[in-house]
């Protein structure tokens, strides 16, 4: 049992201005932990794929590798060292997701934190792509020029009014920031539900005119 003084710290808690964000329910009305782990499951599947492409890759470079000629510029496409990296940005996806699903799953909220933060990170690298596309507009325009020539639809998108171009892209980044940004607010919840049942546990004091228990 608490203290008398329970009922006001959890009025306070609730009139907290977080605690109107915080809800024990994502999409699909299923609970937080659910979300969290069909979260992590996905990117688990998403990563695991694209490692088997790139190990694949890295045992058969001929089938992968583009060379400048190909691509009609005067740079390759995914040489070994980036190779490399991306197969351990891969692996170390694969841990995190497997952290968050493993943590979800065990209520273990530490193991929740490093697929938070990739999350915020991830989100503050669109929110800059954004923040780019609005400040450089005529970086669209270059970045088309500058892909191959046997790219689909490169002539039909150049010939885009570059001021819709950029609505359009805007448009699109909006949609994903705020998916990305719904997606965080489920796993920031899951984390405070798994935090807050770990803690709730409270202690009984059982007092007497002799002893304290």
């Amino acid at each position: 049992a608490r203290s008398g003084a329970e009922p006001g710290g959890a009025a306070e808690m609730l009139s907290s201005p977080w605690a109107r964000f915080y809800s024990n329910s994502c999409c699909l009305c299923c609970h937080v932990r659910t979300g969290t782990i069909i979260l992590g499951i996905w990117y688990l599947i998403i990563n695991s794929v694209v490692l088997l492409i790139l190990l694949s890759a890295l045992t058969d470079p001929d089938q992968y590798h583009l060379t400048s000629a190909e691509l009609g510029g005067e740079f390759e496409f995914m040489d070994d060292a980036n190779m490399c990296i991306a197969t351990a940005i891969s692996l170390l996806m694969i841990l995190i997701c497997a952290m968050a699903t493993y943590g979800a799953y065990k209520q273990h909220a530490a193991w929740i934190i490093p697929f938070f933060c990739y999350q915020i990170f991830d989100f503050a690298l669109n929110t800059l792509v954004a923040i780019s596309v609005l400040v450089y507009p005529s970086t669209i325009q270059d970045y088309l020029r500058q892909l191959p020539t046997n790219f689909p639809y490169k002539e039909e998108i150049m010939s885009v009014n570059p001021t819709c171009l950029v609505v359009i892209i805007l448009l699109f980044i909006s949609i994903i920031l705020a998916f990305k940004g719904y997606l965080i607010s489920c796993v920031w919840n899951c984390y405070r539900y798994i935090n807050s049942r770990n803690n709730s546990d409270v202690l009984v004091y059982i007092t007497t005119n002799d002893t304290a228990v």
